[in-house]
């Protein structure tokens, strides 16, 4: 190899030193061509690889269909200058810039994204566009690189197909093996980004040299093996790929629960190898694989039958490059015909950076740069037209539009398609062709695959890992509390811990489809509840691998591990002591306000006063004298409350009004007996601390349990001076503190977690109450190290136990309790207002209203005809006093209140003979 590369070496000084001679007279000078008859065009890519034996009859098989038609490039004949590269980075790159001595328009390749970097700088600075078929590398695509132009699909869209792949069958954590080089690393560091998207991670990079040895592959391949994801993306070159499968078949880690997804080399090799043989076959089983995808037309067929049976070619198989080969060419062709019609010249001059006046003998000057590159260059990106691999159109970040894989399951009997990827549509059963005609549909429901036969010939998903060091039991802290022994405490017996956090666990663990080894480590000296922070610390230092009991999930605590599905609701709540209130000789007063005792007495007699005047004239019960009247209204208004009213209402005015309003007494009355005796059995605060609120403001102590995060809340996120903090270390001395109270050395109120003091307050037969709302929402989870995928299988295990029942059934079985989620009720909030009963009012009064204008438009109907009789009466008595007389009468509220007190039966009577003598007076005024 080393003499390959100091021959090579040689050969392109000697090359440089003759086109220097040759061109030493014309150097400074330009070439200039309108319309010429050759053009020039360069491949770089090494000849003898899996990708250049596809690659290079497809280059040759498009030149020469360029040149066969008539309509593109009319006149001028398209050449094509090969440069092999040696599947070397050095001799590639030498060969790179050897080809740009022969002034060529562009180049197709290079294949490798090593060249690639080095020589675009050259392309660059020559103004010579680079068509790459082979270079994947994602980095390639950026600004640094203008005239890098990719005709196949980046790396970055392949390591997204593959995020969506893991989070399709819930994997979090893969191992990427890779070779590290410029391809290699980028492309893992772009699959690291998506699967971050995904909430996953690259768990370790495993990186191979480009020239490790088998003994290398083994070492890597031991080492991955001992750790805890069983997902490996295998992303190396074609020609040793097969290698590392066969290592690792040796290794035993192609067999069941293992997952191995390759990139699209592996697709290159197995195509480049048809028919492929038995033995690869066996040793791939149950690999997944990323192949480009190319619409299955007709005209792929037959230029894939073309190649075949092509005179010279190395390989009877070809794989998708010879496709993305092709249609570089043909871009290159397009592009060219274009930029010759918009009046494009092909001409080149000198660089004047390249010139060497150093007496070097690299002989740079000979390097040519194309003047019209720059304006070539847009030319290329702005074609649009469908070739072998499908459509060629350039987005805006240089790449190919519609990118799509093809996903393969490898089995004895070859390759199946599973499915395919998009970034239209993500994972599909359709081809992305199909799609493109719906609207885009990413969403989860609509990922779909064909069933995949995996390692071991198992149709069960791998659940992706295993616990690291070949399956040591999972450490679990458990803390060792001396209080509310009902959710977790020591045990002599197996596994020496107990309690309802406990069988919660174990109930979840028993849930899961693959077995998990556990040993339980009580963390604490069993003197004191230990700090609950210092118990997850341990397990985030990877002193314990998780933490299983009454840990609540807390902000602070969510940063170090990783939490499940809560299995307990839980917040901070205040505690305070009770007494009974003392019965008042003024209780029966509280059950309405005073505004609401005003309101009623003033309708009681108002009520009272419009049933009088409606029966007044009827009702032989509500006559007599003015006091007789004036206490029949009070006895009667006031005897309603009782319904023992003794006096008959007759008129119907009177019984509506009557009727409206005993359903209105009917209410009070009630409302009034409900309220009394909620009032007579009341409990009342001892303090006057009304929740978390009145303990800020405050100054006196506060009690709090020994171990609770509560300590560091109330500081830091309530500013609460650490003076007044008292730590108790159980419900006995929760008891004492709040009996002797902040003047006995005790404290004011107790702020704990909700599940806590339910127990407390059960076990104290509901002495104490809590005041206020919970100021905090949290809940109990169990916390396992970062990434670790227990804690997403175990939050499953939850959700599966609380809608079965089960998760109540061990909740019952621990923490059966006395009720005394009753709150305190305040005197004061049993009291009855006007604002709960206006509505009645207001119906009780409208009834009132409507019944007296009924009844006084009658009396003023009757006393507009009692009238006219009067004045008749007055004219007989004394005519000369007529006019004067009748004016003072019709106009007198006396003459007007004697009617209303008539009574109706006398008016009736009246009316009726006045009528009668008005009809003879008629009789004897008529002409006989």
């Amino acid at each position: 190899m080393e003499v390959l590369r100091v021959k090579g070496f040689f050969i392109f000084v000697f090359c440089l030193w003759i086109s220097n001679e040759v061109m030493a007279a014309t150097i400074g000078n330009s070439s200039v061509s309108s319309r010429p008859s050759v053009l020039k065009i360069g491949a770089l890519f090494t000849v003898n690889s899996v990708i250049g034996r596809s690659a290079k009859p497809g280059i040759m098989a498009a030149i020469e269909d360029v040149n066969a038609n008539k309509s593109i490039l009319p006149g001028v004949k398209l050449e094509v200058i090969l440069h092999d590269t040696n599947c070397s980075g050095f001799l590639g790159t030498v060969e790179a810039l050897q080809l740009m001595e022969n002034e060529v328009v562009a180049a197709i390749g290079p294949q490798s994204s090593g060249i690639a970097h080095i020589i675009s700088h050259v392309a660059n600075e020559l103004h010579i566009p680079l068509l790459s078929f082979g270079a994947t590398d994602p980095t390639l695509s950026s600004l640094q690189f203008p005239y890098f132009v990719r005709t196949t699909h980046s790396d970055y869209f392949q390591m997204y197909a593959i995020a969506d792949l893991v989070d399709h069958y819930r994997w979090r954590q893969v191992i990427a093996i890779f070779v590290d080089d410029d391809n290699g690393r980028n492309g893992v560091s772009v699959l690291g980004d998506a699967l971050a998207k995904k909430r996953g991670k690259i768990s370790y990079k495993a990186a191979l040299s480009p020239v490790a040895t088998k003994s290398d592959i083994s070492d890597l391949l031991n080492s991955v093996n001992l750790m805890e994801s069983r997902v490996f993306v295998l992303h190396v070159n074609p020609d040793y790929g097969l290698a590392i499968f066969s290592i690792a078949k040796n290794l035993g880690m192609m067999t069941s629960g293992y997952v191995w997804i390759a990139t699209d080399w592996l697709p290159s090799k197995l195509d480049s190898m048809e028919p492929v043989d038995a033995n690869t076959l066996n040793l791939l089983q149950g690999v997944i694989a990323l192949r480009h995808h190319t619409p299955d037309t007709n005209l792929k067929k037959s230029f894939f039958s073309r190649l075949k049976n092509a005179n010279g070619t190395k390989t009877s198989s070809f794989n998708s490059y010879a496709l993305y080969a092709y249609d570089s060419v043909w871009l290159a062709a397009y592009a060219l015909d274009t930029f010759l019609k918009e009046g494009g010249n092909i001409s080149f001059s000198s660089d004047p950076k390249l010139v060497d006046t150093t007496g070097s003998m690299l002989h740079l000057s000979s390097l040519r740069v194309f003047d019209g590159g720059p304006s070539f260059l847009p030319t290329l990106l702005r074609m649009n037209f469908t070739g072998l691999s499908g459509q060629i159109q350039f987005a805006n970040g240089k790449d190919l539009i519609q990118p799509s894989y093809d996903i393969l399951n490898i089995g004895d009997s070859g390759s199946r398609r599973v499915g395919y990827w998009s970034n239209y549509s993500g994972l599909s059963v359709l081809a992305p062709e199909i799609l493109y005609k719906k609207p885009p549909n990413t969403s989860t429901s609509n990922q779909k695959l064909f069933s995949v036969l995996w390692p071991g010939e198992t149709v069960a998903i791998p659940k992706g890992w295993v616990f690291p060091n070949n399956g040591m039991p999972l450490r679990i802290a458990v803390p060792h509390r001396i209080s509310y022994l009902e959710f977790v405490s020591k045990d002599k017996n197996p596994p020496g811990v107990r309690g309802y956090c406990i069988d919660v666990f174990e109930a979840a663990i028993n849930l899961l489809p693959y077995p998990v080894p556990r040993k339980y480590i009580l963390y604490g000296d069993g003197n004191r509840n230990p700090s609950y922070s210092e118990l997850v610390n341990q397990v985030a230092l990877n002193n314990f691998d998780a933490a299983v009991g009454d840990v609540t999930i807390v902000p602070n605590r969510t940063r170090l591990l990783d939490f499940t599905q809560p299995f307990m609701e839980s917040g901070l709540v205040v505690v305070v002591p009770v007494k009974e209130i003392k019965s008042s000789p003024w209780a029966f007063l509280k059950p309405f306000t005073a505004q609401m005792w005003c309101v009623t007495g003033a309708f009681f007699l108002f009520v009272g006063a419009v049933v009088w005047i409606l029966e007044h004239r009827h009702n032989p019960e509500f006559r007599g004298p003015p006091k007789k009247q004036l206490m029949t209204i009070f006895w009667f208004t006031f005897s309603t409350m009782f319904f023992s009213h003794r006096e008959n209402t007759v008129s119907g005015l009177g019984r509506f009004v009557l009727i409206i309003w005993l359903f209105v007494v009917l209410i009070i009355n009630s409302s009034y007996t409900a309220s009394l005796t909620s009032i007579l059995t009341v409990q009342q605060l001892s303090s006057q601390i009304e929740g978390i609120d009145s303990l800020i403001s405050g100054t006196q102590p506060i009690g709090i349990q020994d171990g609770s995060f509560a300590r560091r809340y109330l500081i830091d996120e309530l500013n609460i001076q650490p003076s007044r903090i008292v730590s108790l270390k159980n419900p006995k001395a929760y008891v004492d503190a709040l009996t002797r109270g902040p003047k006995g050395g005790g404290v004011v109120a107790i702020v704990d977690e909700l599940p806590y003091i339910e127990i407390f307050m059960s076990s104290t037969n509901c002495k104490f109450r809590t005041v206020g709302q919970e100021f905090t929402k949290s809940g109990w989870g169990f916390g396992f190290q970062r990434d670790s995928p227990l804690a997403v299988d175990m939050s499953t295990a939850i959700l599966q136990l609380s809608e079965n029942g089960d998760l109540q059934k061990i909740h019952d079985k621990w923490l059966s309790k006395q009720n005394c989620a009753a709150k305190v009720d305040d005197v004061d909030s049993n009291e009855l207002s006007l604002s709960s009963f206006w509505g009645l009012f207001l119906i009780c009064g409208i009834a009132c209203l409507i019944a007296m204008t009924v009844f006084f438009v009658r009396v003023f109907c009757q006393y507009m005809k009692f009238i006219p009789e009067s004045e008749e009466e007055v004219d007989q008595e004394n005519p000369s006093n007529r006019r004067r007389r009748s004016f003072r009468s019709s106009r007198s509220f006396k003459d007007l209140f004697e009617f209303v007190d008539k009574r109706e039966r006398e008016i009736k009577e009246i009316l009726r003979q006045k009528s009668k003598k008005r009809r003879r007076d008629d009789q004897f005024s008529s002409p006989t």
